[in-house]
């Protein structure tokens, strides 16, 4: 449960780091949505991080599933050392956190991976952006006020179920005593916080258009698409879809 756990946590990491790209770049993003397509590595990745889930969530079930019969009712009558408001609404929560968290990865799964790799492993169906148009996507999404609100809701229940996760898990690897266990919360709470502000600022900045890659990067589209123009068209700075768009319109047919 504890390993499951610190290798999410790290994918996520990872998965943010990327996303941040996206708020500079759409070049740049768009690049590492192609490396990551549909190849051997990225296939294997995914089916690890798949497999990674999948014991998590199945393990979260039975140990919820003992914790109850061990205890009944009372399974949280033992406080912990630490009685933070959060960490200790979220203990109590872990499952219900979970069940949630399970809901916004499928709708997650929808929104980019059935439409991205998935896409790209059955190329004979039309998809609108295309597959590794990841940037596009993410402006397709996010213009959606419905999806802005639920991927909120998704990001701050992985924040109480991590919040909580990060030291238990090291907790449960016999890293912390009775020093540490106070100064793996801070460090947890810290560094999930701002792990999912990574998130959250992308959520946000493409919903209120505000993401600097749909000013900078428009303009790079838009010389990019007057190349192939009988005219050039002129200079813009404005979101790099509607900039193309214009662009295109320009030209010869």
């Amino acid at each position: 449960m504890s390993v499951t756990g610190i290798a999410l946590i790290l994918f996520l990491t990872f998965h943010g780091c990327m996303n941040v790209v996206a708020l500079f770049s759409a070049k740049g993003y768009n690049m590492i949505c192609e490396f990551l397509g549909a190849n051997w590595y990225a296939v294997v990745a995914t089916l690890g991080l798949a497999a990674l889930a999948v014991c998590h969530i199945v393990y979260a079930f039975i140990l919820t599933a003992q914790n109850r019969k061990a205890r009944g009712d009372n399974r949280y009558e033992v406080a912990t050392t630490v009685n933070a408001g959060k960490v200790e609404w979220a203990s109590k929560n872990m499952l219900v956190l979970g069940i949630i968290i399970c809901l916004g990865l499928l709708l997650h799964l929808y929104n980019f991976w059935y439409n991205m790799m998935f896409a790209e492993l059955f190329p004979s169906i039309h998809y609108d952006p295309a597959p590794a148009d990841g940037f596009g996507k993410i402006i397709t999404t996010f213009s959606n006020p419905v999806y802005v609100v639920l991927y909120i809701v998704w990001l701050v229940a992985i924040w109480f179920h991590l919040s909580h996760g990060f030291w238990s898990a090291l907790q449960t690897l016999g890293w912390s005593g009775k020093t540490w266990l106070c100064r793996w919360q801070w460090i947890g709470g810290i560094y999930v916080t701002l792990l999912m502000l990574m998130f959250l600022v992308v959520v946000l900045a493409f919903a209120f258009g505000c993401a600097p890659s749909l000013c900078c990067d428009g303009g790079a589209c838009c010389a990019e698409a007057a190349a192939n123009c009988c005219a050039p068209a002129a200079d813009c700075c404005q979101p790099a879809a509607e900039c193309c768009k214009e662009a295109a319109a320009a030209c010869c047919n």
